[in-house]
């Protein structure tokens, strides 16, 4: 069977015509939280919260279109509050969940996490490219360069640093309000993987997946940091955008592999946070190259150089080349990254390296005032 596509659902609900304002649901910017998960589509309708019980038929509308489309198992649309008024262009805005307020300007509704001094975000365009096991080595090199750290496993789909951390079991609560983040080589770590079973499928709407990282930046106990390195999830979808709209990001770091296409799904993750104004701290590529542990002779099997060149195009900065290594993924899989387990290493003397680079944009230990968000 077909995969229905992302393209072909928002095409049908271009079909789906709001009465009240007269267009249709994508072009008023109504439209958020989509996700597809083998056949199963589901999305969230923003409306006027006084609406209310009168736009069901609307949602009914919506779920029709898009069950008409071959491919199409389930569909499930929610209605979620937001303020009327259309916005300048259709672009998703998905909110937190059940919560009735609008986009703005400025920093209004961007709550900084007590005690962090900056929260850095490790994103990639698209899924595969090493983005968790960067954001684990980047984290762990900052606390080997000296900085107290903590990392936010954003990944809520696929939480990977329970195991790449080496850390097993369930974090605890002292007031029944907020959790102590669990600990492992010396940082702070939470993620959705120590509340979910691995194997439990997490078949979340866009709004849910808002609440729940929203929960993890608030109500965990992070105490006093230098930087909270955010494992973002892959792609630049609504978790992605939300993430840069409400939180107050000092920076981003994006990885890439060398290839064009995993460069033009960068170039999206780079442009995504500069339309929200978070300032990107430069790209990091991963899988650079292969030297061959038997003979020490080097392929550049996803071609090289890529990242530098994109970067330079972009007008901002190169971090750094970290190869294809099978010592890299061994000790990220067996839960002891090879900033800890081989600190001697090149690989590991390159993490630091990035990381002292990112230390030093992020303010250095100097408590910069939170970034400018202009919210397009």
């Amino acid at each position: 069977m077909a995969q229905v596509t992302e393209e072909q659902v928002i095409a049908a609900l271009r079909s789906v015509v709001d009465p009240d304002r007269g267009a249709d649901i994508v072009s008023l910017n109504m439209l958020s939280g989509l996700a597809i998960r083998d056949g199963n589509v589901a999305f969230s309708i923003e409306v006027d919260p006084a609406r209310g019980a009168q736009a069901e038929p609307l949602r009914h509308a919506a779920e029709k279109a898009v069950d008409a489309l071959p491919g199409v198992t389930s569909v499930t649309a929610v209605l979620t509050a937001h303020r009327a008024g259309p916005a300048p262009q259709p672009q998703p805005q998905p909110q937190g969940h059940g919560h009735a307020h609008a986009h703005g300007h400025g920093q209004g509704d961007k709550k900084p996490v007590p005690g962090v001094k900056a929260i850095v975000a490790v994103a990639s365009g698209k899924g595969g490219v090493g983005k968790s096991t960067t954001a684990a080595n980047l984290a762990l090199a900052l606390a080997a360069n000296g900085q107290k750290v903590g990392l936010l496993d954003a990944d809520i789909y696929g939480p990977s640093m329970p195991r790449m951390l080496g850390i097993q079991g369930r974090p605890i609560s002292h007031d029944g309000r907020t959790l102590e983040p669990m600990e492992n080589y010396g940082i702070k770590v939470m993620s959705m993987g120590f509340l979910v079973a691995e194997d439990t499928p997490m078949i979340w709407r866009g709004p849910m997946v808002m609440s729940a990282l929203q929960q993890m930046l608030a109500d965990v106990n992070w105490g006093e940091l230098d930087v909270l390195v955010v494992d973002m999830p892959p792609g630049t979808g609504d978790a992605q955008l939300t993430m840069a709209q409400q939180v107050p990001l000092a920076g981003a770091v994006i990885v890439s592999t060398p290839q064009d296409i995993a460069l033009l799904d960068a170039r999206k993750g780079l442009n995504m946070f500069r339309k929200v104004d978070v300032p990107v701290l430069g790209i990091v590529e991963n899988m650079s190259y292969f030297c061959c542990p038997n003979c020490g002779h080097r392929s550049d099997i996803f071609s090289h150089g890529g990242a530098r060149k994109e970067a330079a195009a972009l007008g901002t900065d190169f971090l750094g080349e970290i190869p294809l290594d099978i010592a890299i993924r061994a000790t990220s899989d067996e839960g002891q990254p090879i900033v800890v387990s081989q600190p001697d290493s090149e690989h590991a003397k390159v993490y630091r390296a990035i990381a002292a680079t990112v230390w030093e944009k992020v303010g250095g230990g100097q408590r910069r005032g939170a970034p400018r968000f202009v919210v397009q």
